[in-house]
């Protein structure tokens, strides 16, 4: 990526967002978008964790999933077409929680040295 303009406006390819333009992405880019993804997970590592063992946790009531799936609500409402059915499953209440799980958990397998490769199994299985 030449620059962080160029990943900016490689999100607006995404159907579910408000600003979708239906352009080609090339392999380099998806390859590139792909390893952006990996290297913030491993950033992002510690506060995954904590989230994910926050929902495990019955006794307590869970404040930091409760933040975390409310800023993840606002954000897809800020930023993605709410009037598609597919971003309507996300902002379902009941539904949404094993789509985030899953996401999380996809997101922290990705920290390993072999994150890359991980990553690039589950998007073409």
């Amino acid at each position: 990526m030449p620059n962080k303009v160029t990943i900016w406006k490689l999100r607006n390819n995404n159907p579910l967002r408000k600003s979708y333009m239906n352009n080609n992405i090339k392999l380099e880019e998806f390859d590139a978008l792909i390893k952006i993804t990996v290297e913030m997970s491993r950033y992002l590592y510690p506060y995954i964790r904590e989230i994910l063992q926050s929902k495990e946790d019955p006794e307590n009531t869970s404040v930091i999933w409760n933040d975390f799936n409310k800023r993840f609500i606002e954000l897809i409402n800020e930023r993605f077409n709410i009037n598609s059915m597919r971003v309507k499953k996300l902002l379902n209440q009941s539904g949404n929680d094993e789509i985030i799980i899953k996401s999380l958990l996809i997101l922290s397998l990705c920290i390993s040295n072999k994150g890359y490769q991980k990553m690039i199994n589950y998007l073409f299985i």
